[in-house]
């Protein structure tokens, strides 16, 4: 007597019959669980042989997508739909996140580190389709932190073998200058602060060329260089009403976000400035600071070459008719008018130093224990006379 079916999913006996497109099949009527498919034939050899071809072999359906993997893609593309991208561009970041999951080294891996790999497929191929896009944008978009994300995205780029173009710093910079509200012409500002766009743009761009010739740009985020640079610039088109107003509040009014290494940016960006316009003849005269040397920002910008070449000029002929001193520790190099930040005020180290307790008074002329005496022995001679006073003077 045959045993009674049951279902292996769901441990039921109501199993039936049921004819899908002429093949017989054994269903569970209970939760829908096919238990076994009818004999499907594709080849006469099969047909001769009677050997039985599974619905999904016959398909070519071997696996079906996890939850989690549709879930994933299904993410992707919705911030691809947030970013405005192109149909393609969405295809592209989908490929690449299905490559990520699929690879074993991201099947164990937290929540935060997954939800970065979307992220990072995302950014990877804005990088690659030229589409400015900073990795801040990216971590907002994933809810991710930024130390995490760090970590990810070269691991990302390592393991799927992708090449990654080189970010280029003008265009992000317009696309991180078309963020800033006071450069819409329907934003509600005060009196003479709203600018158009492209003059804003223009002087932007001038002035981080200025900053990639004097060493600001290199190892540095780009975001607080090119927000401070668009707040320079902002102020030299229309200098006195906008002188008044300060970094934070030029940024709360273009509702943009204030980077904390920003106002050190712009205290470099105002040291340039000085340096380079104590060089035009028409303002020697004239005592410029931080604030004034943004009205001239213009011709600053005009003659940035001689500018530079002038400055290097004058700090060599300074250099050498300054006599020598030979108790200075300053190198030469160090006189030169445009280094890296870096370079120019290296941050100090700290030195530790052990302190010892005041009560150990150390004189020297302290007892050697027998454990340590091996420690300060050198010559045979030493160790031989070691041995006649051990001899000598049995330890009780």
């Amino acid at each position: 007597m045959s045993r009674p079916r049951q279902c292996p999913d769901c441990g039921s006996h109501e199993i039936a019959e049921d004819a899908h497109y002429s093949q017989d099949q054994l269903v569970c009527t209970d939760c829908g669980f096919i238990l076994s498919e009818g004999i499907l034939t594709t080849t006469q050899t099969e047909e001769g042989f009677q050997q039985v071809v599974r619905f999904s072999e016959s398909t070519g359906q071997r696996e079906s997508t996890s939850k989690s993997k549709l879930k994933g893609i299904k993410r992707v593309r919705d911030i691809c739909r947030v970013l405005r991208l192109p149909d393609s561009f969405a295809d592209t970041a989908v490929s690449y996140y299905e490559q990520a999951f699929d690879h074993p080294k991201y099947h164990f891996v937290t929540t935060q580190k997954k939800e970065a790999v979307m992220g990072c497929c995302v950014y990877i191929m804005c990088r690659q389709h030229h589409w400015p896009l900073t990795m801040a944008t990216i971590c907002s978009l994933v809810y991710s932190k930024e130390e995490i994300y760090a970590s990810v995205y070269p691991d990302v780029v390592q393991t799927l073998n992708l090449d990654v173009p080189s970010l280029s710093l003008s265009e992000l910079a317009k696309s991180h200058c078309k963020s800033f509200k006071l450069f819409e012409n329907s934003t509600p500002a005060p009196m003479g602060y709203v600018e158009n766009l492209n003059k804003v743009l223009e002087r932007t761009l001038q002035t981080l060329e200025l900053a990639s010739d004097t060493w600001l740009v290199t190892g540095r985020h780009p975001i607080p260089i090119i927000t401070a640079a668009a707040y320079v610039s902002w102020q030299s088109l229309q200098p006195s009403p906008r002188l008044k107003c300060t970094f934070s509040a030029f940024c709360q009014l273009c509702d943009v976000h204030l980077p904390p290494p920003s106002k050190k940016r712009l205290k470099e960006f105002h040291e340039i400035f000085l340096k380079l316009s104590s060089q035009l003849p028409w303002l020697k005269m004239f005592s410029l600071d931080k604030n004034t040397v943004v009205r001239h920002l213009g011709d600053i910008l005009k003659h940035r070459i001689y500018l530079m070449r002038r400055a290097i000029t004058a700090e060599a002929e300074k250099v050498t008719t300054e006599p020598i001193n030979p108790t200075s520790t300053a190198s030469p190099c160090n006189k030169t008018p445009f280094l890296p930040p870096c370079v120019m005020n290296p941050s100090k180290r700290r030195r530790y130093v052990d302190s010892l307790p005041e009560s150990q008074n150390i004189t020297g002329d302290e007892d050697i224990s027998d454990g340590e005496i091996d420690q300060y022995l050198r010559t045979p001679d030493e160790v031989e006379e070691v041995r006649r006073a051990q001899a000598e003077f049995p330890s009780p």
